[in-house]
């Protein structure tokens, strides 16, 4: 094997090379990051193919039934709704693991640079870690097919005693299951490549030092990259207004502001290292003078990289919760409007219930970026065991040191739950305003354009920050043990 060809190979944990070569090939996977991209891959791939399934299992009794069956289009409707939760779901699972390689790859600097030292290109290292991120997600699929099926099996069978449908000929194994697995792998490795990115710019003499991240003027420096979020922002935003205009004459305006909320979103997150500095900055003036909180605040503001990453899944989960929570009562609040003033109590059931499984199926999502954030705070403090083993030699206590991690937690899901409420609400009123621009919303008003207003539902937006400070709390468990574990002289030694 030339030296261009060797692959990129986690520092060996204590007592792994006693364990012979056996394990080498796969020794990556126990690096940390690792089996939480698993998790994430696996928990995609899960909601895929149960959707699927409870998509095909609807079709089939709507088939079966003699009232229902001539007219395709609730089952139409259900298959539109099933590919674009399925599809936010990838879209949210693919940014959190961009970020996992690309934070997995700051902390790879110095042996990376080593390789660079003997010979290997950074092309054979980033195809190497690509290459991990592929496995990542082929075994992650494999996980997540498995037991979305055994799980899916259960949900029939207890929706056919329970719906009197016992006999209803349905097959639970079938091909188009594969499809949300053989998607989660490639998006998996896809995005196991755009995060090794930062390999093509790690040079042999950085072998010297730790782990290196993008400071604030490098990253204000990457022309290309923030010229790219730009556009694609400047476009979403054309998009979801187009959307809305399309909206005021024809429902179909929904489909373009979707669109559009994808390419803008995606520019943000692209763009995430400019945008989320000054948010965060503002939310430092609120922790206070003391070392802890100002140790903090320079931690999240020092590297803006590293910390936009930990942000943007929390700001995902944010919106995407608000975005639908928004939206549906947007729609109620028109709806409402419209029929004088009072729904009728059938219909308001309706309603509610088809919000509740809305909120819990984009919930799983919110979930996904929630796994982002622990993973990402663990690396991170993994990472910096040099910069705490200095702490702890210049007498920061292991309280101080503890409450540091976890004001910088706070400070970034604080950040980022206010940037995700504000996008929530946008998007929410976008997607209202886009469906229903041309429905009437007075019926005593000549017919006409109808303008949608943001409807904020209170208990869903509290319960959002309520389960924010979970995570944030959940999230920094164990940053904080291991940050207190960390000893000067070892530390100081790497």
């Amino acid at each position: 094997m030339s030296a261009a060809t060797l692959p990129v190979l986690s520092r060996p944990a204590p007592g792994e090379i006693r364990r012979g070569s056996a394990s080498a090939p796969l020794s990556w996977l126990r690096e940390r990051g690792m089996g939480a991209s698993v998790l994430v891959a696996a928990m995609s791939t899960a909601f895929g193919v149960v959707l699927i399934t409870a998509t095909a299992y609807i079709g089939a009794m709507l088939r079966a039934d003699p009232w229902l069956g001539e007219s395709g289009l609730l089952e139409f409707v259900l298959g539109f709704l099933t590919l674009i939760l399925v599809g936010v779901a990838v879209y949210v699972a693919s940014i959190v693991t961009a970020n996992t390689f690309a934070t997995v790859v700051a902390g790879r600097t110095r042996r990376i640079a080593l390789m660079r030292l003997i010979g290997a290109t950074a092309r054979s290292q980033r195809t190497e870690i690509a290459r991990q991120g592929l496995v990542v997600g082929v075994i992650g699929a494999f996980l997540g097919l498995v037991g979305a099926t055994a799980l899916a099996a259960g949900g029939v069978w207890l929706a056919g005693r329970m719906l009197g449908f016992e006999d209803l000929a349905f097959a639970l194994v079938r091909p188009d299951l594969l499809l949300p697995a053989g998607i989660v792998a490639l998006t998996t490795w896809a995005a196991a490549w755009a995060g090794s990115r930062r390999v093509l710019a790690v040079t042999p003499l950085q072998a010297l030092g730790g782990a290196v991240e993008a400071s604030h003027s490098s990253v204000t420096g990457r022309s290309g990259r923030n010229v790219t979020a730009l556009v694609l922002f400047a476009v979403g935003g054309a998009l979801l207004a187009l959307g809305i205009l399309v909206g005021l004459v024809s429902p179909l305006g929904v489909l373009v502001a979707f669109v559009g909320g994808i390419f803008s979103f995606t520019g943000l997150a692209l763009g995430a290292a400019l945008v989320m500095p000054p948010v965060l900055r503002l939310v430092g003036r609120a922790f206070g003078s003391s070392a802890a909180a100002r140790l903090a605040a320079e931690n999240a503001l020092r590297y803006p990289e590293r910390s936009s990453r930990m942000a943007i899944g929390v700001v995902m989960g944010v919106t995407l919760v608000t975005m639908f929570a928004v939206a549906i009562e947007s729609v109620k609040a028109v709806l409402t409007a419209a029929a004088g003033g009072q729904l009728p109590i059938q219909m308001a059931t309706v309603l509610d219930s088809f919000a509740g499984i809305m909120m819990g199926l984009v919930a799983v999502s919110a979930v996904i970026a929630g796994v982002g954030l622990v993973n990402l705070l663990t690396i991170g403090v993994v990472q910096r065991r040099r910069e705490l083993g200095l702490l702890h030699a210049l007498g920061v206590s292991n309280g101080q040191v503890r409450r540091m991690v976890l004001l910088e937690a706070a400070h970034i899901t604080i950040a980022a739950t206010a940037t995700g409420l504000v996008l929530g609400i946008v998007y929410g009123w976008a997607g209202a305003q886009s469906l229903l621009g041309a429905v009437p919303g007075n019926p005593a008003l000549p017919a006409g354009p109808t303008f949608v207003w943001p409807a904020v539902p209170l208990w869903p937006v509290v319960a959002i920050v309520v389960a924010t400070a979970a995570l944030t709390l959940i999230a920094a468990v164990v940053p904080t043990r291991l940050a207190t574990r960390v000893a000067p002289v070892e530390a100081l030694a790497e």
